[in-house]
């Protein structure tokens, strides 16, 4: 290459093209342009309006507060435009056995003494007879889901009010519209348009080119594909295979339909066991989501509608909604000059509200990994390092849902007994065998859910260790009692003062047509 042709890249900017919108392609085009400098990267993204979205996720995880303040996202304006409400953990019911119940939440349970994690503790004295209270009740985030109350968690990180996180629940539609309008403000070029044909170059394979229906064409230097379950590029371009994970996530099909809101607007989401899968609940401000995710091998559509239909809370807000999928990953998110995220990328059931973290974390690693302006090629190394993150949050995510399956007390149920005498990855059975001897549990820093989430889930569905970290018993077990005994109750103290969930977003963040619909109504 000339030095002309050297100089001449470096004068424009590296142009990077986003083909799909909805809220990975948003997100997407959102994030990088607000951490690039406008100079250096130009971002177009292309959408059709003639193309749906599957845009039923509307439960997150708190790491979407991080990613909001990072945009510079005005919080209370955001949850009135996307009707969000506040969310302090994940409500499991039935999954062990038929009536039992536990949350996951968003923030640890007890406090470590003398270096030692709580669940030692815990687990000393439930093995003395002096412990009679479940975990759960040393959770404020527990306690405060329990009692639908809501407030800010407290700045001063002695206090027993700042031991918990937030995430929301909010439309996902009005998010990808909030995000789009936030971009196409910041400078994203947005095209009207469908992609029909792809121009690569004859020696490296690269995309060089997109034709769309009108006949433009958009170059690029770096494509991302977030066109869904299709993965136009990723897939059907660049032939990156399908890793297919049915085998120990064996539900491939969800049925998705609002209902009208009734009852306290309570600050978790909820999943509720069934027959066949299991079924959501999503409070907003405006509705309530509901979906039931279950396996076609133990289920027909019909069967699974109704009984989608029969738990209902309120009046259903249309027919539902029947998607089909296959849980799994490509076998790499990026390829060439080619990077999917989001349904394209891969996708696991939204159990644990993982889909949008997922593309949080692909934008987060890739503007991080993002070649550099001028470039006259994709450096391998950002490449493959892409790609073991990326691997590394699925296979971590794929083992935590697994858990949840495989660790239950459903006897005579097809789907349940498959699940808890399926092989499982071994990463899944070292970390089960580690807590069922030692109650050990890992603390990732890549893989999203870190020790009390694993906790919440191990306990909750019954798993018992046999034993527990021995440095425990440097404490004499009346101290430990008396000690849990002032936790609980301070936690249930400040969990009583605090506001509730309804009244705190009624005076924060109400939509205007929520609150003209209630006064309507009242």
């Amino acid at each position: 290459m000339s030095a002309a042709m050297r100089d001449d890249n470096r004068s424009r900017p590296f142009r990077v093209v986003i083909v799909g919108g909805g809220t990975a392609g948003w997100m997407s085009a959102a994030g990088i342009r607000r951490q690039v400098r406008t100079d250096d990267y130009s971002v177009t993204l292309i959408e059709s309006d003639e193309i749906g979205t599957v845009g039923v996720g509307e439960a997150t995880l708190p790491h979407i507060k991080a990613f909001n303040d990072m945009l510079g996202v005005d919080e209370a304006q955001f949850m009135r435009e996307t009707r969000a409400t506040f969310k302090l953990g994940i409500q499991f019911r039935d999954w062990d056995l038929p009536g039992d119940g536990y949350i996951h939440p968003f923030g640890p349970f007890g406090e470590s003494w003398g270096g030692v994690e709580f669940q030692h503790h815990w687990l000393r004295g439930k093995q003395a007879g002096s412990q009679r209270f479940s975990l759960q009740d040393y959770s404020y985030s527990v306690v405060a889901a329990r009692n639908n109350a809501f407030e800010f968690p407290n700045e001063d990180r002695k206090s027993i009010r700042s031991t918990y996180t937030y995430a929301y629940h909010f439309d996902a539609g009005l998010y990808a519209a909030y995000l789009r309008s936030l971009a196409t403000q910041r400078g994203v070029r947005r095209i009207e348009g469908q992609v029909c044909d792809v121009s690569r170059n004859p020696t490296t394979g690269d995309i060089e080119e997109l034709t769309l229906k009108s006949g433009e064409r958009i170059a690029g230097d770096l494509f991302i594909d977030c066109s869904g379950f299709r993965s136009l590029l990723l897939g059907g371009i660049m032939g990156v295979a399908w890793e297919d994970w049915t085998q120990w996530l064996p539900c491939d099909r969800a049925l998705a339909v609002p209902c009208k809101r009734v009852g306290a607007l309570t600050p978790y989401t909820r999943a509720t066991a069934r027959r066949a899968g299991w079924m959501w609940r999503i409070p907003l401000q405006h509705r309530t989501g509901n979906g039931y995710i279950f396996s076609s091998r133990f289920i027909n559509d019909g069967e699974a509608r109704d009984t989608l239909l029969a738990g209902l809370e309120g009046a259903a807000q249309g027919e539902p909604r029947l998607l089909r999928f296959s849980p799994g990953r490509r076998e790499r998110a990026w390829s060439g000059n080619c990077v999917a995220i989001g349904l394209a990328s891969g996708f696991l059931e939204p159990l644990e509200s993982t889909s949008i973290h997922l593309v949080q974390a692909a934008v987060t690693d890739l503007v991080s990994l993002m070649p550099s302006p001028g470039s006259t090629g994709i450096d391998p190394r950002l490449v493959d390092e892409f790609n073991r993150l990326n691997d590394m949050r699925y296979e971590r995510i794929r083992d935590f849902l697994v858990l949840h399956y495989t660790a239950n007390r459903r006897v005579g149920e097809p789907l349940w007994d498959y699940v808890r005498s399926m092989p499982l990855p071994d990463s899944l059975v070292h970390q089960m065998q580690l807590f069922r001897a030692r109650a050990t549990l890992p603390n990732h820093r890549y893989g999203v859910f870190a020790r009390d989430s694993w906790l919440s889930v191990l306990v909750g569905q019954g798993i018992v260790p046999t034993g527990y970290d021995r440095l425990a018993d440097a404490y004499a077990l009346p101290t430990v009692v008396a000690r849990m005994t002032e936790l609980r109750s301070r936690i249930q103290t400040n969990v009583d003062a605090m506001s509730s969930h309804g009244a705190f977003i009624a005076d924060y963040c109400q939509s205007a047509e929520v609150a003209a619909s209630e006064e309507a109504t009242a």
